[in-house]
C-alpha cells in the first residue's frame, strides 16, 4: 500500500521489495496583505487573498532498496517540464485543497558505477498549489 503519492506520477511505499519514501517535508501556508499609509496614523492593513501553498521535501533513491534512481529522476523531470498537476496524498488524505504542480527538481547524483549505472541519488522537490 502506498504511504503517499503525487497522482500517478510517483508512489511512496515500503515493502519487502522496495523502499521509496521522502523526508524533511516543509509546507508553507500564508496570505497576502496590502499596507496603506495614513498621515499621522499607523498604517492600515488590508487582507487581500490566501497565497498559494508550497511544499518542499527530499527523496533518497537507492538501488539497494529496489529503486531505479535514473528512472525516477527522469519521471520527475518529465512531470516538471510538462507541467503535470496531481493531488498530493499522504496517508490517504489530501495535502491542501487543491492539486499540486512540480516547480523544481534538484538532483544530486551520489554514486555512479564504472558502467554508468546510477545507484544512489537524492532529489530536492518543490511543489506549489495549482489554482
Amino acid at each position: 500500500m502506498a504511504l503517499a503519492n503525487w497522482g500517478t506520477a510517483i508512489f511512496f511505499s515500503v515493502s519487502e521489495d522496495m523502499v521509496l519514501t521522502f523526508r524533511n517535508m516543509n509546507r508553507t501556508v500564508g496570505s497576502a496583505w496590502a499596507t496603506h499609509s495614513r498621515i499621522g496614523l499607523k498604517d492600515q492593513v488590508e487582507y487581500l487573498r490566501p497565497n498559494l501553498q508550497k511544499v518542499t521535501f527530499e527523496i533518497a533513491l537507492d538501488a539497494n532498496y529496489g529503486v531505479d534512481p535514473r528512472a525516477i529522476i527522469e519521471r520527475m523531470e518529465r512531470a516538471s517540464e510538462l507541467g503535470e498537476i496531481h493531488p498530493f496524498i499522504i496517508g490517504g488524505r489530501p495535502v491542501g485543497r487543491l492539486y499540486w504542480r512540480l516547480t523544481t527538481v534538484g538532483e544530486a547524483w551520489e554514486t555512479i558505477y564504472n558502467n554508468g549505472a546510477l545507484t544512489n541519488a537524492k532529489l530536492n522537490i518543490t511543489m506549489e498549489e495549482y489554482q
